[in-house]
C-alpha cells in the first residue's frame, strides 16, 4: 500500500518532450510532500527514458498505447498516492508555490471536489485564457470561458464557485474521485472535464476558480488549433457529451441544433477557406457519432 504524500502532480506527456521538461524546470525543486508523476502516452520516440534520466525524482510511466487525455490521466492518478491530485497539461508553466492557493481553497471546504486555477496564454501579452465558466445552455450546449481573450487587470481576482473545470489545469480532491469516479475516457479528446465536472455536481460537490494562482498556458500544443484531429474530436464528442448529459425534453432539440445547424455551417466555413480536409472531419465526427 502507497504512504499517502499531499499533493501529486499529473501531467500527460505525448510527443511533447520540449513543453514537458519546460513544464518541469517551472516546478523544480518540488517540496518533499509532493511527487510529480509524468505519463508517457505512447509517444513515437522513447521520451519516457528521457525524462528519467533528466529528472531523477520524477515518476515516469510509459503507456503501451494513447490513452487519449482522459485515460492518460487516470494512468497518472492510479498511481498518485496524494491527497490532493493536480492534473496539469504538459504545455504550461507555473510557480510549484503558486499552487498552494488551491490546495488552500480545497482544505477550506470539504464539499468542494475541484478548483481550477486562472489560466493565462503563454504567448504574446499573455491575456486570459479561463477565469471561470459560465453555465452551458440546456440546448445548445454553448458557454463562455470568463475573461476570454481579455488583458489580465486584476478584473477576474476574486474566487468563486465556477460549473466547469478547466481542462488545463485542476486540481481535485482524491475522496472525491474515489467517490464519483475516473475521468470518462469515452471522449478520448476533448469535453472530458465538462463531464467529469457535472458528475461531481451530481454528487453534490461543488467546483471552484482561484484567481489567486495563475499558470501560463500554451495552447494548442498537440493538436494544433486548426487540425483535423481536433475538429473531428470537437464534432464527436459534442454529440456525445450531449447523449450523456442532456435530459429530455431537450436532449432532441440539442441533437437536432448541433447536426442541422452547427454542423452545416462548420462544414461551410471550412469549404469557404478551402479546408476541405476539416469539413470531411466535421462528417466523420457526426457519422461516428451516429455508429455509437
Amino acid at each position: 500500500m502507497r504512504q499517502e504524500c499531499r499533493l501529486s502532480i499529473v501531467t500527460v506527456n505525448y510527443n511533447g518532450l520540449r513543453f514537458t521538461c519546460s513544464m518541469l524546470d517551472s516546478i523544480t525543486p518540488v517540496h518533499e510532500s509532493t511527487e510529480v508523476i509524468v505519463v508517457d502516452n505512447a509517444s513515437v520516440q522513447d521520451e519516457a527514458s528521457v525524462i528519467e534520466s533528466l529528472y531523477p525524482d520524477v515518476k515516469v510511466i510509459r503507456s503501451k498505447s494513447n490513452l487519449g487525455f482522459a485515460g492518460g490521466n487516470n494512468l497518472g492518478i492510479k498511481e498518485a498516492s496524494g491527497k490532493y491530485v493536480f492534473l496539469v497539461n504538459n504545455d504550461t508553466e507555473f510557480s510549484i508555490d503558486n499552487i498552494e492557493h488551491l490546495i488552500r481553497r480545497l482544505e477550506k471546504n470539504p464539499s468542494i471536489a475541484a478548483v481550477s486555477p486562472k489560466i493565462c496564454f503563454f504567448y504574446g501579452e499573455r491575456a486570459i485564457q479561463y477565469a471561470g465558466y459560465t453555465p452551458m445552455s440546456k440546448m445548445t450546449l454553448r458557454n463562455k470561458a470568463v475573461g476570454f481573450g481579455e488583458t489580465d487587470n486584476g478584473q477576474y481576482d476574486k474566487s468563486n464557485p465556477t460549473p466547469y473545470l478547466h481542462g488545463a489545469a485542476m486540481m481535485v480532491r482524491r475522496s472525491a474521485i474515489d467517490a464519483v469516479g475516473m475521468m470518462p475516457e469515452c471522449y478520448f479528446l476533448y469535453y472530458e472535464e465538462l463531464d467529469w465536472s457535472l458528475m461531481f455536481r451530481r454528487m453534490g460537490y461543488s467546483l471552484w476558480y482561484e484567481p489567486e494562482c495563475t499558470i501560463y498556458h500554451k495552447e494548442s500544443q498537440t493538436t494544433g488549433s486548426n487540425s483535423t484531429l481536433r475538429t473531428y474530436y470537437i464534432t464527436r464528442n459534442r454529440l456525445l457529451f450531449a447523449r450523456r448529459n442532456v435530459a429530455f425534453p431537450f436532449f432532441p432539440l440539442t441533437i437536432l441544433y448541433l447536426m442541422c445547424i452547427v454542423a452545416p455551417k462548420d462544414i461551410t466555413i471550412h469549404l469557404f477557406n478551402k479546408r476541405s480536409d476539416l469539413a470531411k472531419a466535421v462528417l466523420k465526427g457526426i457519422f461516428d457519432f451516429i455508429r455509437l
